[in-house]
C-alpha cells in the first residue's frame, strides 16, 4: 500500500571542486550551473519544497539573485550526504532526496522513482536509481557501477566493471545514478560513523551504509542523467539546453 510522504530536496552546492573549478558556479545559458539543478529539481511535484545547502557565501548570494533558496552550512562536511544530514536536523520530511548539484538534467520521472520504495516500505531506509551501462562506459572509473540482489537491494558499488564475466557469456551491467533519497535516521547514522574501509578504497561513499548493514534499494531508470564534471561537459549541457529552447 502507498504511503503518503513528505520530502525534502536538498541540493549540496560546494565551491570548492577538482576537474572543474568553481561548477556549481559556472554560466550555462545565462544562469549558473546550481540555478538550473533547482529549476529542474522544482518541477518534480513529489518533492515539497528543494533547496540549496553551500558551504559558500558566493553561493548563497547567486542563489538570492535568481530567487533560489539556500541555506549556508558548514565547511566541515567531507560530504554532500553530509550536508544533507546538517538541513535534516533543522527541516522536517518523511524523507530527504540529495540531488547532486552538477545534475541540470533531473527529471521528475526520476525523483518518483527514487521516492517509490519509501511509499511501498515503510522499512526503506536509503534509496537511489540505475540505469543500464552502455559497453563504451564499462572501463570508465568515473561511471560508477552497481550490483543488486534478486530483491532490489545494492550489493556493492564499484568504479571497476562488475560483475566480472569470467566466461565470456555475455553479463547485463548497471551504471549507478549519483541521485539518493533518504529517512533522518539513516542520515545520523552516516554521519556519526566514520568512513569504512570500502568508502575509502573506492572512494565512494554510499558504500558505509552497506558495510554497516544498512540496506539501500536501488530502482531502475530508462531516463539518462548527464552530469557536469569537465568543461566538455559544460559545453555538452549547454548545447542541450540550447536545442530544448529551440
Amino acid at each position: 500500500m502507498s504511503r503518503r510522504l513528505s520530502a525534502l530536496g536538498v541540493i549540496p552546492a560546494r565551491l570548492a571542486s577538482t576537474r572543474l573549478p568553481r561548477k556549481v558556479l559556472r554560466e550555462i545559458a545565462g544562469k549558473p550551473l546550481v540555478v538550473h539543478v533547482w529549476e529542474a529539481a522544482r518541477r518534480a511535484p513529489d518533492l515539497a519544497e528543494v533547496l540549496v545547502a553551500t558551504d559558500s557565501d558566493e553561493v548563497l548570494q547567486a542563489c538570492a539573485r535568481h530567487g533560489v533558496p539556500a541555506v549556508l552550512t558548514s565547511a566541515d562536511h567531507p560530504s554532500g550526504t553530509d550536508r544533507v544530514w546538517e538541513i535534516a536536523r533543522s527541516r522536517a520530511a518523511d524523507v530527504y532526496v540529495n540531488v547532486q548539484g552538477d545534475e541540470p538534467f533531473v527529471t521528475p520521472g526520476q525523483i518518483a522513482r527514487l521516492i517509490a520504495p519509501f511509499r511501498e516500505r515503510a522499512e526503506t531506509q536509503v534509496a537511489t536509481l540505475k540505469i543500464r551501462l552502455r559497453p563504451e562506459e564499462a572501463d570508465n572509473p568515473a561511471v560508477n557501477k552497481v550490483v543488486c540482489a534478486a530483491d532490489g537491494r545494492a550489493l556493492y558499488f564499484s568504479r571497476y566493471p562488475v560483475p566480472y564475466d569470467r566466461e565470456g557469456r555475455g553479463v547485463l551491467r548497471y551504471k549507478h545514478v549519483g541521485l539518493y533519497a533518504y529517512t533522518r535516521a539513516a542520515l545520523e547514522t552516516f554521519h556519526r560513523l566514520s568512513p569504512s574501509p570500502l568508502e575509502l578504497a573506492e572512494n565512494l561513499e554510499q558504500l558505509r551504509f552497506l558495510e554497516h548493514g544498512i540496506p539501500i534499494s536501488v530502482v531502475e531508470t530508462d531516463e539518462p542523467t548527464i552530469g557536469v564534471d569537465t568543461e566538455a561537459d559544460l559545453r555538452a549541457a549547454e548545447a542541450r539546453l540550447a536545442s530544448r529552447r529551440s
